[in-house]
């Protein structure tokens, strides 16, 4: 029977006054902090006279960061909240799922370059003569890093919850407002936490892009530490470039230990096991809240709110569904539904088939396949050498708990670490070397994805259970045969989603990765997001929806037929 982890005494604290101060100060710093970086947010703006470039100043450094970790945790609140509206949609009712979960595996492939290009007027059109619109359109890109991610595992989450919590609810008598917040939240919260995470790394990869925008011949730049990059490199300073990634370990470093470490540590009191883990997640700022009288402040406040809102609540019914429903009628809405939905699919690609061909022809369309085989190489060979590299260390570190806890917090780091800070050096090495960038755009596609396969197999090792580790080292297996019969079945599940998460990143990386620029210098290498990223700089509407279109053909094809059969296997034969 799997039980909810207990209670550990060692969590029911003594708390201190010196504890409640500490928290205090902490809170009252935070909302100085919110105000006043958000004091200037709508400031007026003319997109005709709008700077393209911020200063470089190295006194502005912490307000650029202060203004970017806001814009991040703006779009993690609205990535959470469109999170829990979809997911649960998607997995509570049957016919909306056929559409909504292939839907959002079409947007996970779409770059980013491609809603910016389609967002950036109509956000300036909505808030006209204030940078607000600006800033929302910068906001909805990083949005877009971090959203599908955390909607697939809370989606994950709700389909494969266990039985028993199903039934309990019901036979509670929940509402669908109660079971939300009382079952389904609870039992997503490890995955939406850990994924969570990893989203919002993703999202500092992209900061750059989304702060300092050149979409459809015109060029803006946002205070923040994306757009001070972008600028630094335009001057071909180095050394600004080099302070702004010590800036950006401070901010990574920072947010790791404030908020995701407390956050992770926390989640585990919803872990649903047979046993408890030998060794709990632990984080000094968690233990700071818990010897702190705020929590129990806080709660008494709102805690009485709790029931006037269930109440209000309830009026969308109880959490059940009908035990039997007749088949005719079934089936007739199926049959009405699939007929609404094909016709809206087919109108849609008749529009969009009609609009390429009036504009840039067909012959287009054959030319960006070609352009995407290029980067669909340079991923292949990304993976390959990720694979060939990190696979035997994530091992190493994985099955040596001393180095694991020393090397999870550095690879966490990495991962959440935007790798294009260090493309101006990079670049800056090509053009000294004259070497291609046709090749040395693996390398830095790599630089960003390469992580989540370490990050994945390090997590994957450590999970092998210790008898199967005992019984290979009782055994005396030949290193071989204990490689291909014991290590690489357990980190199959587990590297299969990193390979997922690395390649889809990888594609993502190509916009940045293909057109890279150091002072007034530009390489480009022949690839779909090289297309991409021209096709947005000119404003050229028809080829970036075919450049849009064809990337997510490519990523969404290679992921049904090669991934998810991958996938499948790992579920179905490697599952420990």
């Amino acid at each position: 029977m799997t039980l909810l982890r207990p209670f550990s005494p060692a969590l029911d604290r003594p708390r201190t006054p010196r504890a409640d101060v500490l928290v205090f100060l902490a809170a009252v710093i935070l909302i100085w902090v919110v105000v006043h970086v958000s004091s200037t947010i709508a400031v007026p703006f003319d997109e005709t006279t709008a700077p393209a470039t911020v200063s470089t100043e190295t006194s502005e450094l912490p307000y650029y960061a202060a203004r970017s970790l806001l814009r991040m945790f703006i779009a993690l609140g609205l990535a959470l909240a469109f999170t829990f509206v979809y997911a649960t949609a998607a997995a509570r009712l049957r016919r909306a799922r056929t559409v909504l979960i292939p839907a959002l595996d079409i947007l996970q492939s779409v770059p980013i370059l491609g809603f910016l290009s389609i967002t950036v007027a109509g956000f300036i059109a909505l808030f006209p003569g204030s940078q607000l619109g600006l800033e929302c359109a910068s906001i909805f890109a990083i949005f877009t890093s971090q959203a599908w991610n955390i909607t697939f595992a809370f989606y994950h989450s709700l389909i494969s919850q266990p039985r028993e919590l199903d039934e309990a609810a019901r036979n509670l008598r929940l509402s669908r407002w109660q079971r939300f917040w009382r079952v389904d939240v609870p039992s997503g919260m490890i995955p939406m936490v850990w994924n969570g995470m990893m989203s919002f790394g993703g999202g500092w990869f992209f900061l750059v892009a989304s702060e300092a925008i050149s979409v459809n011949n015109r060029e803006f730049a946002l205070p923040g530490i994306g757009s001070y990059v972008a600028t630094a490199t335009a001057d071909s300073d180095l050394g600004k470039v080099f302070l702004a990634i010590g800036v950006m370990i401070v901010m990574v470093v920072g947010v790791n230990f404030l908020f995701w470490r407390p956050l992770t540590a926390w989640a585990e009191r919803f872990r649903v096991e047979d046993s408890e883990a030998a060794e709990a997640p632990r984080s000094i700022v968690l233990n700071l809240l818990r010897r702190s009288h705020v929590p129990l402040l806080l709660g008494k406040v709102f805690g009485p709110l709790v029931a006037p809102i269930d109440r209000a609540m309830s009026v969308f019914g109880l959490a059940e569904h009908p035990l039997h429903t007749s088949p005719v009628r079934r089936r007739a809405g199926d049959v009405v539904f699939a007929g609404i939905v094909t016709i809206g699919i087919a109108y849609g690609a008749y529009r969009v088939l009609a609009y390429i061909q009036s504009t840039a022809g067909f012959g287009e369309v054959a030319h960006a396949f070609g352009l995407g085989f290029l980067t669909l190489l340079r991923v292949i060979a990304l993976l390959v050498l990720a694979t060939l590299v990190w696979v035997p260390i994530g091992v190493w570190i994985g099955l040596n708990p001393k180095v694991s806890r020393l090397a999870q917090p550095v690879v966490q780091v990495l991962a959440s670490f935007p790798a294009n800070f260090l493309f101006p050096f990079v670049t800056a090495a090509l053009i000294w070397s004259g070497a291609s960038l046709n090749w040395a755009g693996t390398l830095l596609m790599a630089l960003g994805a390469q992580w989540y396969i370490l990050f994945n197999v390090i997590a994957g090792a450590s999970a092998v259970p210790n008898d199967l580790r005992e019984a290979a080292a009782n055994l005396r297996l030949p290193r071989k045969l204990w490689w291909r019969r014991l290590i690489l079945p357990a980190i199959f599940p587990s590297y299969v989603t990193g390979g997922i998460t690395a390649a889809g990143g990888a594609w993502n990386a190509s916009i940045v990765s293909e057109v890279v620029q150091y002072g007034p210098t530009t390489l480009v290498a022949a690839g779909l997001g090289s297309y991409i990223a021209e096709a947005t700089k000119v404003g050229d509407s028809p080829r970036i929806l075919i450049g849009v279109l064809v990337m997510s053909i490519y990523v969404v094809t290679i992921n049904r037929l090669f991934w998810r059969r991958l996938y499948a296997l790992a579920q179905r034969r490697y599952s420990l």
